[in-house]
């Protein structure tokens, strides 16, 4: 074979291949930069190997796009497998979350919900948030715990512009939810320094806006005790309702167990017991949907065993 002839097979294009790609991205209303970015193939290359221009090697360009359509395929199989999960259930812990949103923002205050991991706070804190107008959501991580950061992530979420100074996002926040009696939730707070605690409470003091702040132990500890710091006095003064969420309920998890109905006392038993472990409420909705996919797998009705093997594979243990 001549290298003339090895050039020309390497420039031969699957046009199979290429048609799949494009009804992906029309179906799906995706850009080439985005497949550039799922494929790991260069963009530039990836737009010359879609319109036939590309003279390198296509078969690395088409290796890749393989892989990355088979593992679309694998995902879409497994997902069609999983039973949907339950819709969102109001368990009695749920509703004393949104109790104290509507009232943050009802009122115009400041709300403080705090508590154990996997208890369902972020889950009801989003339901609110579909259901009343002008409540917008920032998750706090340790990278935004001082105040220009977590300044710029809720100009982020209110659709602002995030560049300049940060008194400037400061004032183009407070400008846009002045008069909305809207809500700013601060999910996972226990990461922000009080300097960028006390940047939200004067947001609240200039417009009126409704806060909550939620996440673990700490956020609570900050604001209140014998150890308060005085720069916390300020905050903690405005803080007019504390939900307290240490662990699940019975109740709470009963009402988990109605949605799947899951009636069996044994089953129920059981299930009260991960309810209880570290997780909570989370890790026992992840065990009953594992278990479904078992039961709907070997077609038969869910049992307490196959409950038990749904947790031991998630590597739980009682």
């Amino acid at each position: 074979m001549t290298r003339e002839q090895r050039k020309t097979m390497k420039a031969r294009r699957n046009e199979a291949l290429v048609a799949q790609v494009e009804a992906v991205i029309s179906e799906e209303n995706l850009t080439q930069a985005a497949v550039s970015k799922l494929t790991s193939v260069n963009a530039a290359r990836l737009n010359q190997w879609l319109k036939g221009t590309y003279t390198g090697d296509n078969g690395k360009i088409e290796q890749a796009v393989q892989r990355w359509l088979d593992s679309r395929d694998s995902e879409a199989e497994l997902d069609g497998k999983l039973p949907a999960d339950t819709d969102w259930v109001r368990t009695p812990s749920a509703t004393s979350v949104m109790s104290a949103l509507s009232f943050a923002q009802m009122a115009g205050s400041i709300s403080v919900v705090y508590g154990g991991a996997g208890i369902g706070k972020t889950t009801a804190i989003r339901t609110y948030q579909k259901q009343a107008p002008n409540v917008w959501l920032v998750t706090a991580t340790p990278t935004v715990a001082r105040p220009g950061p977590i300044l710029t992530r809720i100009a982020q979420s209110l659709n602002l512009r995030t560049t300049g100074a940060v008194h400037v996002i400061e004032s183009n926040i407070i400008e846009r939810v002045q008069g909305t009696r809207g809500l700013i939730v601060i999910d996972e707070a226990q990461h922000l320094c009080h300097r960028a605690l006390d940047s939200i409470r004067a947001i609240h003091d200039a417009t009126g806006v409704g806060i909550c702040l939620s996440g673990n132990e700490i956020v609570y500890a900050q604001l209140t005790g014998g150890t308060r710091a005085i720069g916390f006095a300020q905050l903690f003064s405005r803080v007019s309702k504390r939900v307290r969420l240490s662990k699940p309920t019975d109740a709470d998890i009963n009402a988990i167990l109605d949605a799947w109905r899951i009636t069996d006392k044994d089953s129920r038993k059981f299930c009260l017991a991960i309810g209880k472990r570290p997780g909570a409420l989370r890790g026992l909705s992840q065990t009953l949907r594992l278990a479904t996919l078992f039961a709907n797998n070997v077609g038969e009705p869910l049992t307490l065993q196959i409950i038990r093997d749904a947790w031991a594979d998630l590597g739980g243990d009682l």
